[in-house]
């Protein structure tokens, strides 16, 4: 599947300056003379002593003949989080498999790295990641914090990142032109943005469900505690009030202080968009607490996962997160079709995707190998992929992904942004918990 190749060749430096001497190259182009014809010629028409590719600002990784373009996962891959990155992990395998070869070239994910879901799992692995010169981009990170740690490496290192799964706001941008607190050059996503979904929660919590009251609950990392603050000033601006705002911390596993607390507000919906096992811990204990056993709880997409949604203290709860009503969508890219993409991952894994960001996955690798073949150049049969070159060309991608059109701001947000609610109302079918959805919303960009 190629895509624009561009074989470039520069004159040995006698005949330049025979003719006169070239011109300054621009970043990531020859320099032709002023004589020289501006149309391409093919490699084996050029001396490969006299070849040269002159990079941009952030350098240029180097594909020599018979090498791989190197690209790696950065995802949760162990542990409880690993329900939630799995997916996106083999996501990027199918992309790469329907995709085929970039410019000529084979396309490798080497060895899947691990973020752990925290900023120590991602700064260890953009460590591993900078420390190779051919690495040209990376998808991931699963989790918003180990996306804060590795983000400011793999950007120093003029590498791009590809998120399909980390939605806090501080990683792109407050919507309104302000780059977030974490926001680095060279990270994209096509997950959505944390604004949205408070404001989705808020919205079904207000209108939806019809209260004046709610809780909310995080754990302190940039995802959940971005979101729970997405959700408090959103429902605040419609009118409501939050009786507690409070945190558990990774690791704890009694949640009876803290349910306790949330109690004393006499909350009518309690959100808590945390990961597991804090989650599970929280729906299997809150019931022992007084005034909190009719109180509807709510959750995020880090719980819709396999192993939150099969508790059997998981029914009842709503769940909010990315809009998986894929329908006819397909990838324009590989021409790949949502249901087709499933009944792949069905086949190539034996089970259904344990979490809801694969599609975002898909497209999010598509959308990088797509970039790469439009801003490669070779050179006496080496082929340059120049960085800077390759972030403007992901900041003018747009297309049509099995997740919805995707469309980059100047953040890096680049997914539709659609969001939906779900009810759980049978661990036994979690299947049929994933498709029962009670309130979507769709922002306008």
């Amino acid at each position: 599947m190629m895509g624009k190749l561009r074989v470039i060749g520069l004159s040995v430096a006698l005949s330049v300056a025979a003719c006169g001497g070239g011109e300054e190259a621009g970043d990531g182009e020859l320099a032709p003379s002023t004589e020289q014809t501006t149309e391409t010629t093919t490699a084996t028409d050029i001396p490969a002593e006299a070849a040269e590719f002159i990079p941009g600002p952030l350098g240029a990784a180097e594909v020599e003949p018979g090498e791989e373009i190197q690209i790696r996962s950065l995802n949760s891959i162990s542990g409880d989080v690993a329900f939630l990155g799995t997916p996106n992990l083999r996501g990027a395998e199918l992309a790469i498999a329907d995709y085929g070869p970039v410019a000529g070239r084979n396309v490798s994910l080497g060895t899947s790295l691990d973020d752990l879901c925290s900023p120590d799992g991602g700064q260890a692995a953009a460590q591993i990641i900078v420390a190779d010169p051919k690495v040209v981009g990376v998808i991931g990170t699963t989790c918003s914090a180990a996306a804060v740690a590795a983000a400011p490496l793999i950007s120093s290192a003029g590498m791009v990142m590809i998120a399909p799964s980390n939605t806090s706001p501080a990683l792109t941008s407050d919507l309104a032109g302000t780059p977030g607190s974490a926001y680095q050059p060279g990270y994209y996503r096509t997950s959505h943005n944390d604004l949205f979904q408070g404001t989705a929660v808020a919205l079904f919590v207000r209108n939806e469900l019809g209260y004046r009251r709610a809780a909310a609950i995080h754990d302190g990392d940039p995802y959940t505690q971005g979101l729970a603050e997405a959700f408090r000033e959103a429902f605040e601006e419609m009118g409501g009030e939050v009786t507690a705002f409070t945190a558990v911390n990774k690791g704890d596993t009694d949640m009876i202080a803290v349910l306790t607390e949330v109690a004393a507000g006499n909350p009518e919906a309690v959100f808590f968009p945390i990961f597991m096992p804090e989650g599970g811990f929280i729906v299997q204990q809150v019931d022992s607490v007084s005034g909190l056993r009719d109180t509807k709880l709510i959750v995020s997409a880090a719980l819709l996962v396999d192993n939150f949604m099969e508790l059997p203290e998981s029914e009842g709860v709503y769940i909010s997160g990315p809009d998986l009503r894929f329908g006819s969508n397909a990838n324009s890219i590989t021409g790949r079709t949502a249901d087709g993409l499933l009944a792949a991952y069905l086949e190539a894994y034996g089970e259904r995707p344990s979490a809801g960001y694969w599609g975002h996955s898909y497209d999010a690798t598509t959308m990088l190998l797509k970039a790469i073949e439009e801003v490669s150049v070779e050179v006496a049969e080496t082929l340059y992929i120049d960085r800077q070159a390759l972030r403007s060309e992901l900041h003018a991608s747009s297309f049509d992904g099995v997740i919805g059109p995707i469309a980059c701001d100047e953040f890096g947000d680049c997914g539709s942004q659609l969001i939906a609610v779900i009810h759980h109302i049978d661990p036994r079918d979690i299947e049929a918990g994933k498709n029962n959805v009670v309130f979507d919303y769709a922002p306008t960009r």
